[in-house]
């Protein structure tokens, strides 16, 4: 079907930092499957231990108990404040389940009848209807009304508006189940959360008794330079999400939650695929590996990197170039109004050899493997600079 706005390009091998097209031309990919491939493309480790996994056993169904499902459940919780999580396949699945435990949470711990969940605009939380519909963005609505009710949205880091739209929707008694952020908005534009509005919806929702859940699907799994997103925020979430860079290619996602929110019961939610031996044997590793390597650490170097190059090259460019904005390796380069728009740009920087994608309108958005070196991050900025200087 005719879903996908694709590009005229067709991509048959990768390497690392590298991809190759039908015509043998390479790439230099900063895009990863949009923040997916955390370990870079065809990955020897990943290789290697998915190939023991089809070996050995591939899927047998949550029927019964699967060990490396339990042993990334583990690994997960080890390092985060989660003490139970659930598997599923994707970011969208990962955020429906979200949605299910918050109404849970709303009917059996706050008695609520119609629970309300409040999302920020500009957001973006998936493409199924419920996900969809708490995306606090219309251009994703239209067409599919009607959506499904019970999400109300403010401004993304505005406490005041926060405060006011939480006031009015408990004014008459308990409304608002749940709070569904993420800590970097990246389908919105690379908006990076600010931790004094984060610390208050933390305070306010302990005060009402109000699940916090943030969405970690493009900000976790080391991609911040953190293990995820909220520890850049100074809180701990009530459950989160993640999804993309936690399989590093591999179709898996996830719903971590404290002891606190651990509401949903046997027969309540399940996934066929979800959580498989397979899947989890890609989590297993990217997880693993991100700790041999030491990729935290070498995340927060080659962030500094690209962040020090991008904002070179908004001073040498003024007149097209606004800022540049976000974490670790999910950064962002505003576009001025005046400028070619973001998706003019990525058709130009591919014609150099360079793989971006567009977050919006005005902004390009850089999310390479987190395995990305300094020489990968000058040949991205001389692409970029010559993309730049062919719209000009």
């Amino acid at each position: 079907m005719d879903t996908y706005a694709r590009y005229p390009l067709t991509l048959v091998r990768g390497k690392g930092l590298w991809v190759w097209d039908n015509e043998g031309r390479r790439y230099l990919d900063c895009v990863a499957g949009i923040a997916v491939c955390t370990l870079g493309h065809s990955d020897p480790v990943l290789r290697r231990n998915l190939s023991h996994q089809l070996g050995t056993l591939q899927h047998v169904s949550n029927l019964y108990r699967i060990p490396e499902q339990e042993a990334l459940a583990k690994a997960i919780c080890e390092r985060s404040c989660a003490d139970k999580v659930f598997f599923c396949n994707s970011g969208a699945e990962a955020n429906e389940a979200a949605i299910k435990l918050a109404r849970k949470h709303g009917h059996v711990v706050r008695g609520i009848e119609r629970p309300l969940i409040l999302t920020a605009e500009a957001s973006f939380h998936g493409r199924t209807l419920a996900a969809v519909s708490a995306t606090g963005q219309p251009k994703y609505h239209q067409g599919f009304e009607p959506m499904v009710e019970g999400f109300r949205y403010f401004p993304y880091n505005d406490t005041a508006a926060f405060e006011a739209l939480l006031a009015e929707c408990e004014a008459d008694g308990p409304r608002v189940a749940a709070v569904l952020l993420e800590p970097l908005q990246g389908e919105g534009g690379v908006n990076p959360g600010d931790p004094a509005f984060f610390q208050r919806v933390r305070q306010l929702c302990d005060q009402h008794s109000i699940l916090l859940i943030l969405d970690e699907v493009q900000v976790g799994v080391g991609r911040s330079g953190r293990w995820w997103g909220h520890e850049r925020l100074g809180i701990e979430p009530d459950a989160f999400t993640l999804a993309k860079g936690l399989g590093g290619g591999i179709p898996i996602g996830a719903l971590a939650v404290k002891a606190s929110a651990d509401l949903l019961r046997a027969g309540e939610h399940a996934s066929t695929f979800g959580g498989n031996p397979f899947a989890c044997r890609a989590g297993l590793t990217v997880i693993q590996e991100i700790e041999r390597r030491e990729l935290l650490t070498h995340v927060e170097a080659m962030a500094t990197r690209l962040r020090e190059q991008l904002e070179a090259l908004v001073e040498r460019h003024p007149t097209l170039l606004e800022r540049q904005r976000g974490w670790g390796l999910l950064q962002g380069l505003v576009l001025r109004e005046e400028a070619p728009s973001a998706p003019d740009l990525v058709k130009a920087a591919m014609a150099e050899g360079l793989l971006l994608v567009p977050a919006g309108p005005r902004v390009v958005r850089f999310v390479p493997p987190l395995v990305i070196r300094p020489r990968h991050i000058r040949k991205a900025i001389k692409r970029l600079e010559r993309a730049l200087l062919t719209l000009a």
